[in-house]
């Protein structure tokens, strides 16, 4: 490389001077010194933040049930400036009644015209936001709708009158919403983009800028031949500009997306675990800008505010599924944001030429991102070297009026588990005549900025527990229409409503009364009460049936799979006629009848009650205090209550409580090691499968009961066993039936080790192994992390 071209190759790498879709490839460098000139007067795009996005759905639901302090000891790690993350762009979800992800948002209008503006958490998150970054730009975005709309067509006048009350619910609640979407995800119709610019400067929301579409750039092709279509929208959107679940080694846009005119955003990027996430995070606000001219950023979500047996549970900037003990997670994501957004404020602007780029000239190296304050003084660059092996040099000049003072300079170092090395305050850098160096570790990201006033928030999270037993909720404690604490809408809306049929006080009411207009697959409407870890227990509710249909009971609701209607669960069907099921619901979206019966008709306007109890694998139902039918089955061995409805009846439901039962403690085997459980391979009952790591998903195949004999037995016939008897070192565990062997007892120590009787030997992940299909067998006890496991 000529140094005296290095300008021009820089913006020919990074795609500045590219006119068509970038796909910059290069072959793996060898660590290089890189020379970079900051100058100020060379500018680019200017910078809209970078944030997170709170919906699509239903992740942050469980934020608001929280206790004090760590509920504001979250929000202030997630929006407090000079704290946390210092989210700048934050997206809130206008509410449908339908699953968006990971449930089901409410909405403000379940029926036309009966507009509620305090309905779900949405609101209130934005207010909390607001308090802590009185600067902090509001998006919206709708993912479904309510089926009253345009008589279920979205792109209708109905959905922009229902996007102009939204606005104004938030307006009365302090919330001034910046920009706005169309449909996520589901493509544009020019004409309602148009008319819905119209709609918002009727309403008083001219100022309100339109996203269009987070879809694609498709949009921007369509400009040329409507320019009142270009005149509507005022920022460009796409999703997973860097590729989906990819490491964002590279990223792209369109020729005509670029040279519109407008603001381009990934409206939409991340969905991956809270720590692992962190190479593609800082890669995608790096790159994002040096391939695709990217200069806004939200990544999905904003926290997994869910309980771990739904899809996305430790993807975010954080997780908190657990409001009954406060525990929570900070994950490096969150520092990655931290390290833009405690630096930069949005109206910086970027700077281009060997300002930005990738060290070395070759994107395997990292790369760096500079952007200039409004002030014309203070500038921040941030470097990733993800990836790399060896250590690098930058030499860096200051010119174009930039300051040439000291150089503050913060790290995280992406491939640590130890959070005191995320983002950590180093050494100062003292320029001279405007000039300094600075060696860079390899897997780091760094922030040299002449701004001060960065900090590292410092609350810590208590340890985790499960939500003790007996649980209840007579629903009297609420205010009308609200989401009870500990319930997870999955389809429809459950919200407290004055109770009928007679009974006075608050009662728990499915409230939409018609199929929404779906984002993605429809369902049943039902709600997820509680703990997963919950194992025997029988849970009770009063049923008040407002039409004829069938109601459903849920226990040990377990993992699910998108999109919602794969929740593997028991559930207790009983409809209006009398006839009743046991049922067993997969995660496959099948269902497993194991006893069915009829009893009186329940009829309409009057209430029952229903309980579903759990015992070891005993199952059994019962009505109005009557065992109607009992099961047994071992398929699940913990999980949530929940209720819900065949269909959108507007049943009712009161005097929840959930109790324990006796019966054997099932449990999983949790590698302290890995985090990764125990696990029968593709749920085989065949003797002699070896047991593996997998991700922990609650299954059958993972639960494991500890009788009296020292055995662990799964499925409740196959004890884990030591093949053949062996004692030696690398004899694989495997299931058998049960026997009585000694090469089926185990001794589960307080230490964490599960020693054979037989043996003397420790549960080991072969080989130090934490990825999963790591086979375990036993080994000599060494202390070691990969023969330590948590029963939990």
């Amino acid at each position: 490389m000529h140094r005296a071209r290095r300008g021009l190759v820089a913006l020919a790498a990074t795609g500045l001077l590219a006119t068509g879709v970038v796909a910059v490839s290069a072959a793996p460098a060898a660590a290089a010194t890189t020379t970079i000139n900051v100058n100020g007067g060379i500018v680019g795009r200017t910078f809209d933040g970078v944030g997170a996005i709170s919906g699509g759905g239903g992740n942050s639901r469980l934020l608001v049930d929280y206790p004090e302090p760590q509920r504001s000891q979250i929000l202030d790690y997630l929006f407090k400036p000079n704290y946390g993350a210092a989210v700048q762009l934050l997206k809130l979800e206008i509410g449908g009644d339908a699953n968006s992800t990971d449930g089901s948002e409410p909405s403000h209008e379940h029926v036309r015209g009966d507009i509620n503006c305090n309905v779900g958490y949405e609101f209130w998150l934005g207010e909390q936001a607001l308090a802590r970054n009185p600067n902090i730009r509001i998006v919206a975005l709708p993912w479904a709708a309510p089926g009253w709309i345009g008589g279920g067509n979205f792109w209708s006048q109905d959905m922009i009158d229902y996007d102009v009350a939204w606005l104004n619910c938030a307006k009365g609640h302090g919330i001034n919403v910046n920009y706005i979407g169309g449909w996520n995800e589901r493509g544009h119709d020019s004409g309602w983009y148009k008319n819905l610019r119209t709609g918002l400067n009727n309403a008083g929301f001219s100022s309100v800028q339109i996203v269009g579409d987070d879809s694609g750039w498709g949009m921007a092709d369509e400009f040329g031949a409507d320019p009142a279509l270009k005149n509507a929208v005022g920022v460009l959107g796409n999703h997973y500009v860097c590729g989906y679940l990819s490491q964002a080694d590279s990223c792209s846009t369109t020729s005509n997306a670029r040279s519109s005119g407008k603001p381009l955003w990934a409206s939409e990027f991340g969905s991956q675990d809270d720590m692992a996430g962190v190479v593609p995070y800082i890669r995608t606000v790096n790159r994002g800008y040096l391939d695709a001219e990217i200069s806004g950023y939200m990544n999905w979500p904003l926290i997994a505010a869910i309980t771990p047996n739904l899809p996305y549970s430790t993807v975010g900037l954080m997780d908190a599924g657990s409001p009954w003990s406060g525990a929570y997670r900070v994950g490096k994501n969150l520092w990655a944001n931290a390290h833009y957004a405690q630096f930069t404020q949005p109206g910086w602007k970027y700077l281009n030429s060997s300002a930005s780029g990738y060290l070395g000239g070759n994107r395997a190296n990292g790369s760096y991102v500079s952007l200039k304050s409004p002030n014309n003084t203070d500038y921040t660059t941030v470097y990733e070297t993800s990836g790399t092996t060896a250590t690098q040099t930058i030499n860096v000049t200051v010119s174009g009026g930039l300051s040439t003072g000291t150089v503050h300079v913060w790290a995280t170092d992406m491939g640590s588990s130890n959070p005191n090395d995320w983002f950590v305050r180093q050494a100062d850098v003292n320029p001279s005549g405007g000039a300094y160096s600075l060696t860079l570790q390899p897997n780091r990201i760094y922030t040299l900025s002449t701004t001060s006033g960065q900090a590292k928030g410092n609350a810590a999270s208590p340890a985790g527990n499960g939500l003790a037993l007996p649980y209840s909720d007579n629903f009297d404690g609420y205010a009308q229409r609200k989401q009870p604490k500990y319930t997870e809408d999955m389809q429809g809306s459950f919200e407290t409503r004055a109770c009928a049929a007679g009974r006075s006080g608050t009662c728990l009411q499915q409230v939409a009364p018609q199929r929404p207009i779906n984002w993605q697959d429809d369902s049943d409407a039902f709600t997820l009460i509680g703990d997963p870890s919950w194992t025997n227990y029988t849970v009770s509710l009063d049923v008040n049936m407002q039409q004829a249909g069938t109601v459903t009971l849920l226990g040990r609701a377990n993992v699910q799979n998108r999109p919602q209607n794969r929740q593997a669960a028991y559930q207790l069907r009983v409809s209006d006629t009398g006839a009743w099921s046991i049922v067993r619901h997969s995660n496959t979206n099948t269902d497993t009848t194991l006893a069915s019966g009829t009893r009186a008709a329940l009829g309409l306007n009057t209430w029952h009650n229903l309980k579903l109890g759990f015992s070891g694998g005993q199952i059994t139902a019962t009505v109005d205090a009557t065992v109607v039918g009992t099961a047994n089955d071992f398929t699940y061995g913990s999980g949530q209550a929940g209720v819900g409805v065949v269909g959108y009846q507007t049943d009712q439901f009161d005097n929840l409580s959930v109790t324990a039962n006796s019966g054997p403690v099932l449990s999983v085997l949790r590698g302290i090691g890995s985090g990764r459980c125990a696990d029968v391979p593709a749920l085989s009952q065949t003797n002699g499968t070896q047991l593996a790591l997998w991700d922990c998903n609650g299954g059958a195949n993972q639960t494991f009961t500890q009788t009296a004999s020292k055995q662990l037995q799964v499925y409740g016939t196959k004890c884990l066993d030591v093949a053949g008897a062996s004692t030696a070192d690398g004899a694989k565990v495997q299931i058998w039936d049960c026997n009585g062997g000694t090469n089926q007892q185990w001794n589960v120590n307080a230490d964490g080790t599960v020693v054979g009787v037989g043996s003397g030997k420790c549960l080991d992940a072969t080989a130090n192994g934490t990825a999963n299909g790591t086979l375990l067998e036993i080994w000599t006890c060494n202390g070691g992390d990969n023969q330590k496991w948590a029963r939990s």
